[in-house]
């Protein structure tokens, strides 16, 4: 049976084998319908986990990178008072922000050297990629625009759709700040991870134009909190070279 019934479909369209909806034993269909909802929420997860675990495929750093995001996310934007019932969006949002750079091809994620213009073009298109891919999950419209606008500055110079302020959602403003830390600590194949204190100096100098300052302010201390831990799972230290 098709997961939504066609316009006009019949009105004694049938659940799962258990005949006529509208007749019979209430509390039965009830239950039933409680499980296709468990069902498809379990399948949901199922499939936001074996896209994480394809970014892993891509590149294993983006996956850890997004797995880790994901957490900090969440404390973050529990510190903000953004509504308990909005966390699930939040967590998609983090975890799978990055899962457009699957369209970006390997030379151009790892390239060693400085992009061209034409190669930048392409690499900015991966959070409309991302959005693209979300948006196809009922129930995931919020998660797909909060990866869509990760990339956005504060002061309208990010992409895709220069939004400034308060413009961008909060979310998304969230997964940038959080985003660009674990990106600027993390080593790549073309670059060293920066120290943790030039990260944070890096953000604070940027609070306010790149990067929304109340969220950059909010995430420090959990940063500081994590700092080791996070370099250690990254190969490297807090007081790694410039």
């Amino acid at each position: 049976m098709p997961l939504m019934a066609s316009p006009g479909a019949h009105t004694t369209m049938t659940i799962a084998g258990i005949g006529d909806p509208l007749s019979g034993d209430p509390s039965s269909l009830v239950l039933r319908i409680k499980e296709l909802e468990e069902q498809h929420l379990a399948f949901r997860n199922s499939l936001i986990c074996a896209f994480n675990q394809l970014l892993d495929l891509k590149d294993i750093s983006t996956g850890v990178h997004s797995t880790r995001l994901a957490e900090w996310a969440i404390r973050v934007a529990r510190k903000l008072n953004i509504p308990e019932e909005h966390m699930y969006q939040v967590e998609v949002a983090a975890l799978l922000h990055d899962i457009g750079k699957i369209g970006v091809p390997d030379a151009i994620l790892k390239k060693q050297g400085p992009l061209t213009a034409e190669e930048r073009v392409l690499i900015n298109r991966h959070p409309e990629y991302s959005w693209s891919i979300l948006r196809l999950f009922p129930g995931l419209e919020d998660a797909s625009l909060y990866a869509l606008h990760h990339h956005e500055n504060v002061d309208g110079t990010g992409y895709p759709a220069g939004l400034q302020g308060n413009e961008i959602p909060i979310v998304s403003r969230i997964v940038s700040v959080i985003d660009a830390y674990d990106a600027m600590v993390t080593s790549r194949c073309y670059r060293k991870g920066l120290p943790h204190t030039e990260a944070i100096r890096r953000l604070m100098e940027s609070a306010g134009t790149q990067f929304d300052a109340e969220v950059v302010h909010t995430f420090i201390p959990i940063a500081e909190q994590e700092a080791s831990e996070v370099f250690a799972a990254a190969g490297t230290s807090t007081r790694a070279a410039l």
